[in-house]
């Protein structure tokens, strides 16, 4: 479900805040995508919150700049009743990734995480580079052995 100008002055980008609430989901069945849990993801410009639980709550944030990478899988049943599940990867000292289950929306949600992540790294001046396949004939090895 699309949320549209729930904004509050405490929560303004300027004070660092969440910023907008853009979208909330509850985590569901898979089977006939019925809404009967505990766990209630709220996406802000800024931040990634999943609350869950009944009697203890267990709250977990995460920056949107702190997200390298986002994954959508859709199993058989997923698709049948229109759901899936979102995987965030994250350099989150707490959480290396977040998994988002059994949504309605998951494909639009996927795409506002990621594009919501990426504006907050270029906001924040924050850059996330993984040097995973250096070109080995640019290296000079012989200066590191002496």
């Amino acid at each position: 479900m699309e949320v549209e100008s729930m904004r509050d002055d405490r929560d303004d980008e300027r004070y660092g805040g969440k910023g907008t609430l853009r979208y909330k989901e509850r985590k569901r069945w898979a089977l006939f995508g019925l809404p009967f849990t505990f766990t209630v993801y709220r996406f802000y410009d800024n931040d990634l919150q999943i609350t869950s639980g009944l009697f203890n709550i267990k709250e977990q944030d995460c920056y949107m700049y702190r997200i390298s990478d986002v994954q959508l899988n859709r199993s058989f049943f997923q698709r049948m009743f229109g759901l899936g599940t979102i995987t965030c990867y994250t350099s989150d000292v707490t959480n290396k990734t977040l998994v988002v289950k059994n949504i309605r929306h998951a494909q639009k949600i996927k795409d506002f995480i990621y594009k919501a992540s990426e504006e907050c790294k270029l906001r924040r001046r924050t850059i996330n580079m993984q040097n995973v396949g250096a070109h080995l004939e640019d290296a000079d090895f012989d200066d590191l052995l002496q």
